[in-house]
């Protein structure tokens, strides 16, 4: 976790604030995260529309995967209304999952909020294979999930 953590700081350094460049970090994060992790098919960011319960994909690395998605829907739903992260073994057993792939059989959200609180993204992370995630899997996500809050929404 520290060499990908370490990796994540040094690729997101300092921020001007601006959009344009905290989705090039974004993109970046998810580049890293897919070189990091093995048998994953997607991993990438919902971004939050501000003062809405409404996600709207962000940078990621993958399969296509689904352009909206409303808080009341879904394992992401489930992590941006709870603001906790989701690790499922088995999506498909989760009332209410969206497919956006069929190929993913396992599902880590993990959510990010900026220095109030705020709910501003999602961290998410799919695997062809079911129980892909572990405990140290989703203690790595929400460690960078909190370091690209920080660094990104503070």
């Amino acid at each position: 976790m520290e060499r990908l953590l370490d990796r994540m700081r040094a690729l997101i350094g300092p921020w001007e604030g601006s959009v344009e460049r905290r989705y090039c970090h974004l993109s970046n994060a998810s580049a890293l995260m897919w070189e990091h992790f093995e048998r994953i098919n997607w991993v990438g960011f919902y971004l939050r529309i501000p003062g809405e319960e409404h996600l709207v994909l962000g940078p990621f690395q993958g399969k296509v995967a689904c352009t909206d998605i409303a808080f009341s829907r879904g394992v992401c739903g489930k992590a941006a209304r709870t603001k906790e992260s989701q690790r499922i073994a088995d999506v498909h057993l989760f009332p209410g999952h969206i497919a956006c792939d069929e190929a993913s059989l396992s599902e880590l959200v993990v959510p990010l909020e900026d220095s109030e609180g705020t709910l501003v993204a999602l961290l998410d992370m799919d695997s062809p294979e079911r129980g892909r995630f572990t405990e140290a899997d989703q203690k790595t996500l929400e460690a960078v999930a909190l370091l690209l809050a920080e660094r990104l929404w503070s």
